[in-house]
């Protein structure tokens, strides 16, 4: 199967919104630009199947062959995150409902429940329609099934239908009710339950939900999700030959785990905005979108396509600042160096009308290429010749992060502290690797570590004994492996476990005995870093009894004064370190530092603050890609041996990239 076409730059195309007549001016535009992909149609359904039943596919194929006459392929979206008005008056029942029990009403997006009999019929006979009358084209490279999976459904959807189906899966999960009633402890509040017919959904009650529920209904509503998806591939691998399938995906969302829904795609693709306004917030921060692009590309432990890389202030009904001169070369640089083997920038023109008429472009409103398209233009001339050299190579990470959506569900149920966060926490440790120019993987539970010197492993409340024997087999044999407060507490199901000591599982790992454990309302907790100074711990401590391990660090002050707070244990040929609190930034720091000495973990190299490097290695050398985020020239001189491909000026431009050749030391 030929997935990847010799083209590496494209943008999100709506012929949709403007008249035909500039079609073939977009085209061109487009061509001299330089772009040689589009991704259309994902929200088109009503102009797809403006009645039930009746197709008009004219319209797309016309603008399918016009791009084609200007060597442009076509990326298709199946346009099922945009029900179209007739279908919601024909079955009004498949507007999702919240927590409260009321129906949402059509407008905007998402605006379905993803388990509604009567959607799943229209998606079916429509998507089929598009795979017969696509499927052989040979100007359609590949599908973008459905858009942003579980963007708008956080908190949906809790109708009838939702509540058989989570009592279907339940059914399928524990088998009988008795065996469900003890995995949740229903017990608890006269919950048992005498039936599967008789367990809600968790809407709005007087109190709280049980947690095991609570975390079942999150397992079910992206097990939802991914068969939703599935659903869709399933027609699209029976009608399409020599076209490839993926899904756009959202960094950090956590409505659907990534990692399943990764499994029926050929790879996966990242939405990155690196600078938009939501809630009266603007978001820029680097290294956490560092950290989502590694993420994503951990979904399937391989290269990604960025589908929409932002092109313009973004936002909806307020919008972020404009990129400065630079920003959109460089962010799109960013998104190379962590794993993206094609970039498409959204959009191509800022709509006039419409939710997103302030998400802005390449082109303005009026259509005229202005400063962003001369910008991008110069990132495809650049990039392009780099893009042949790289497509595919990994970043040969020789650090993990060990990454579970179970573990952030059930932080996000009970996160003991309200403003304890798994993702919050996950990017702090991150944030101690990146400020160090150390390539990372994100990883799920089920795969091997062995690959790995580092493994950190943040919040490990829900553990399981295999989960456990894999984490021992992994130190025994050479890794290093960082734990933190809170581990080892819940089984699988979200029930704490009673069986042993604190961290269940993991105590003889660690050489200790959480033997008690307090949240900090009061003010952040000292650490006496020896030699290292005072560092500080929020939101909780516990209290460690050694057993084996060495202290590297105490609390100074707060419940446990002058107990570790930190600790390292020798288990077979590798060893554990055990944080009992939560770092802030400089304390993070120096825990990198010391995880990196423990580990042999190297980094890319030393930069100034503000300059990332990142690699992507190759057969005979590593590509390393500086990247200055600040607005200021920054002073940079690489290693001798490093051989320029791209601006080899001296010092970094503001928002300025470098790109190298490192070769691989060949003496014996």
């Amino acid at each position: 199967m030929v997935i990847f076409m010799s083209r590496y730059f494209g943008v999100d195309y709506y012929p949709e919104h403007w008249p035909r007549e500039r079609w073939e001016e977009d085209a061109r535009l487009m061509e001299k630009m330089g772009i040689g992909l589009v991704r259309m149609a994902e929200f088109a359904w009503a102009q797809l199947e403006p009645a039930a039943g009746v197709y008009d596919f004219d319209w797309l194929d016309e603008a399918i062959a016009i791009l084609a006459r200007h060597n442009i392929r076509t990326i298709l979206g199946t346009p099922t995150a945009a029900p179209p008005a007739w279908l919601i008056q024909m079955y009004p029942e498949s507007l999702p409902m919240d927590k409260s029990g009321v129906r949402q009403s059509f407008g905007g997006r998402h605006h379905c429940c993803h388990s509604n009999p009567a959607l799943r019929r229209r998606v079916r006979l429509l998507v089929t329609a598009m795979a017969k009358h696509y499927g052989h084209c040979k100007d359609v490279i590949g599908w973008q099934i459905d858009n942003e999976l579980g963007n708008s459904h956080d908190e949906l959807c809790f109708c009838p239908s939702c509540t058989d189906a989570f009592q279907t899966w339940l059914t399928n999960k524990y088998g009988d009710i008795q065996t469900l009633n003890a995995a949740w402890g229903t017990a608890f509040w006269s919950q048992k339950y005498d039936d599967f017919s008789q367990i809600p959904a968790p809407m709005l009650n007087v109190t709280a939900h049980n947690p095991s529920l609570l975390l079942d209904w999150r397992r079910f509503c992206s097990d939802l999700i991914v068969h939703f998806q599935h659903a869709q591939a399933e027609i699209l691998r029976e009608h399409c030959h020599d076209q490839f399938l993926t899904h756009n995906m959202m960094g950090y969302a956590d409505k659907v785990n990534y990692f399943h829904l990764a499994r029926d795609l050929d790879f996966v693709s990242q939405d990155q905005y690196p600078y938009y306004q939501e809630d009266g917030k603007t978001f820029r921060n680097m290294e956490n979108l560092s950290s989502a692009l590694e993420l994503i590309r951990g979904t399937k432990q391989k290269n990604f396509w960025v589908m929409e890389q932002q092109a313009g202030p973004a936002g909806w009904q307020c919008f972020g600042p404009t990129p400065a001169p630079g920003q959109l070369y460089l962010w799109t640089c960013h998104s190379i160096a962590h794993g993206a083997d094609t970039v498409l920038w959204f959009r191509w023109r800022t709509c006039t009308f419409g939710t997103e008429q302030y998400w802005h472009g390449i082109l303005p409103h009026n259509g005229t290429p202005g400063r962003r398209y001369r910008e991008l233009q110069r990132a495809i001339s650049d990039l392009t010749p780099v893009m042949e050299k790289i497509q595919g190579l990994g970043s040969g990470a020789e650090a993990a992060i060990l990454y579970s959506y179970d573990q952030n569900g059930a932080l996000k149920i009970q996160p003991c502290h309200p403003s304890l966060e798994y993702r919050q926490q996950v990017q702090i440790l991150y944030g101690g690797l990146y400020r160090r120019n150390v390539m990372v993987d994100f990883i799920p539970e089920s795969v091997d570590f062995t690959s790995y010197k580092l493994l950190i492993a943040p919040l490990l409340t829900l553990v399981t004994p295999e989960l456990c024997d894999r984490l021992k087999d992994y130190v025994h044999e050479g890794g290093t492996l960082l734990l933190t407060a809170r581990s080892g507490v819940h089984d699988e199901t979200g029930k704490c476990i009673s069986d042993g000591d604190l961290p269940h599982g993991l105590s003889s790992l660690c050489g200790l005995i959480v033997e008690d454990y307090s949240t900090i309302y009061d003010g952040p907790v000292s650490i006496n870093w020896t030699d290292r100074g005072i560092f500080h711990g929020s939101y909780f401590c516990d209290r460690i009894v050694p057993d084996g391990c060495r202290t590297l660090a105490c609390y100074d002050n707060g419940p446990f004064a002058q107990t570790p707070a930190l600790t390292m244990n020798t288990f077979g040929k590798g060893c554990v370190f055990y944080l009992g609190t939560f770092l802030e930034q400089t304390g993070s720091d120096i825990l990198a530092e010391i995880l990196l000495a423990a580990s042999g973990v190297e980094s890319v190299g030393d930069a100034p603050d503000g300059v990332e490097l990142c690699m992507r290695i190759g057969p005979d050398g590593d590509y390393i890609f500086v990247l200055n985020h600040t607005k200021h020239t920054v002073p940079y001189t690489p290693p001798a041996d490093w051989t320029p491909l791209l601006h080899a000026e001296s010092g970094l431009a503001p928002y300025g990239v470098h790109i190298y050749l490192r070769p691989h030391d060949v003496s014996f």
